[in-house]
């Protein structure tokens, strides 16, 4: 498995911008698939993007277009860059690993970070 730690969650108004970091380590980088999802009170976890070992990247259709997810292969780090936000994105930002295969589910969690947008 991967040691994740996620940062940079905090307040931010709507249409306002923030960057999340997940720092690994534990095991290579290159082979996993890396992902963001996120938790809403009263609501189910959900997947926000997701990078492959090759950069293949999705993205929920509720971020399209707003959110940016990249990696830096060197530094082990993966980022979510979130642009326009909304009060809707507010909710606990996990970052996930998985070693990047069809076979593999998502093993490897972070302990979150809060994302609050006021309105």
């Amino acid at each position: 498995q991967v040691q994740l730690v996620e940062s940079g969650g905090g307040l931010v108004q709507a249409g306002g911008s923030l960057r999340l970091s997940c720092t690994t380590s534990g095991q290579t980088f290159n082979n996993y698939a890396m992902g963001w999802f996120r938790q809403a009170p009263g609501k189910e976890r959900e997947v926000v993007a997701t990078i492959s070992r090759i950069y293949t990247t999705y993205y929920a259709d509720s971020v399209k277009g707003r959110f940016t997810i990249s990696k830096d292969d060197a530094k082990n780090i993966v980022y979510l860059q979130m642009n326009s936000l909304k009060p809707d994105d507010t909710a606990v930002y996990y970052c996930a690993a998985r070693p990047d295969n069809i076979l593999s589910a998502w093993d490897s969690w972070g302990q979150g970070t809060q994302v609050t947008v006021s309105s």
